[in-house]
């Protein structure tokens, strides 16, 4: 089917849906993002449209931009809004990066202040991957135990939102997305998560949605960072029998398994071996820069990190091939636990003879390209006199918050066979 799918992106992160769905050769055209995280949401543009802006953009004046972006609530760590003053600050060169974040990805940018009646009609696919800090085992441990409780004000409670806009989008009369993909942690299923997601369930098939979820990992689809996921796909029946019937005879033939087999079966899988992902030729200096950004102290704390954790490349040197999956890819890498260290001499005096993963290597295994990381880079200007604006950090938090590309490869792929036997089959065709 060479269809082209109108696509909008809901918590969109760094654009990892859009990323698996051009993988997959599927055309899209994104009729709009959400993203409040002006990191996110800048990095997003460089990689899907351009790390430079355009023309008329260039020569907005620091004014005219703050204008423009005093409309929106706008958030600088992804969790809590920034005060308007502080992004007064910021030099002209980075209000320009946020500006071209929100309006060249139509970025409705703050998911509470969004009314289902400005959402477009004709959306094939809708996305939501809302936060998980209240849901994760990691969460949990820094003491973020609201889940998705309605009214908590909890950020994982942002779920709600997406159902109220649907359902204003319904009383508007403007057509439902076909297909809903969610995706976030398995505790979702958990005793103290099930009866929301079951409401939420439900609440969904009240709006006309047959649904199924899937607990799925990204190691089983190439990528080899062990990140368990639960992903649910969404298809809008509304009152039509025979379109239910269809879906839910589908639904019932497929599995985790299937869905596995059906990708890895696919012209899309290639697997990822550890050392693919590693940039450990530091005869390069981009990466032996790299290399030393991401090499802590030499500390008491710092090396228990190395002894406590998976030695990825083991003193002298050598692979250790005995690493066939790596840890999940977190917000933080200079932390114990972490997903795994590397043996690396920088040479610098007062350094440790080891190194954590670079924000390069984070996102390539999250199944991004050097290429992406390159055009995020190439956004990383002053935004206030030696600040700049992608430093190492933010980057690998980016990174921890995004979804294995790979991983919505096969949910996509699913999408698709779906919507085809849809098509071959609604008008009573076999």
């Amino acid at each position: 089917m060479n269809h082209t799918y109108n696509l909008v992106e809901f918590f969109s992160g760094i654009g990892s849906q859009a990323r698996a769905l051009e993988n997959l050769g599927i055309r899209i055209n994104t009729l709009g993002t959400c993203e409040w995280d002006i990191h996110a949401f800048v990095a997003y543009d460089a990689i899907h449209n351009s790390p430079e802006v355009d023309e008329d953009v260039r020569l907005m004046e620091k004014e005219e931009l703050l204008d423009f972006l005093s409309n929106y609530t706008l958030s600088n760590d992804g969790k809590e809004a920034m005060d308007f003053s502080l992004l007064k600050t910021y030099s002209a060169e980075a209000l320009r990066y946020i500006y071209s974040g929100i309006v060249r990805s139509n970025n409705y940018v703050d998911i509470s202040s969004l009314n289902g009646n400005a959402m477009p009609a004709d959306i094939d696919i809708l996305t939501y991957s809302f936060p998980c800090q209240d849901l994760s085992n990691v969460g949990a441990f820094h003491g973020y135990n609201k889940g998705i409780d309605k009214g908590s004000g909890s950020r994982s409670s942002l779920l709600w939102q997406v159902g109220r806009i649907l359902g204003e989008m319904k009383d508007s009369n403007i057509s439902l997305p076909r297909y809903l993909l969610m995706e976030n942690v398995p505790s979702l299923l958990s005793e103290r998560h099930k009866k929301n997601f079951d409401t939420w369930i439900n609440d969904l098939s009240n709006l006309g949605y047959i649904s199924k979820y899937f607990q799925l990992n990204a190691a089983d689809f190439g990528l080899p960072q062990n990140r368990p996921r639960l992903l649910m796909l969404s298809v809008w029946c509304g009152d039509d029998e025979k379109m239910s019937e269809l879906v839910t005879t589908y639904f019932k033939s497929v599995d985790e398994a299937s869905i596995i087999k059906k990708y890895r079966f696919s012209d899309h899988f290639k697997r990822k071996r550890v050392k693919d992902l590693l940039r450990i030729d530091y005869s390069k200096p981009s990466l032996f820069n790299e290399a030393c950004e991401c090499t802590p102290n030499d500390t008491p704390s710092r090396q228990k990190i190395w002894e406590e954790n998976p030695k990825i490349i083991l003193e002298g040197g050598a692979l250790n091939e005995e690493i066939k999956v790596i840890r999940t890819i977190t917000t933080k890498q200079d932390r114990n636990p972490n997903s795994g260290n590397l043996w690396f001499d920088s040479g610098q005096e007062g350094k440790s003879c080891f190194r954590y993963l670079t924000p390069r290597e984070c996102m390539l295994f999250m199944g991004f390209r050097d290429g992406d990381y390159r055009n995020i880079k190439k956004r990383n200007v002053e935004y206030h006199k030696g600040s700049w604006f992608f430093p190492r950090d933010k980057i690998i938090r980016m990174a921890g918050n995004s979804i294995p590309v790979k991983l919505l490869e096969g949910m996509f792929l699913l999408l698709k066979n779906i919507d085809e036997y849809i098509t071959l089959n609604k008008d009573g065709h076999t």
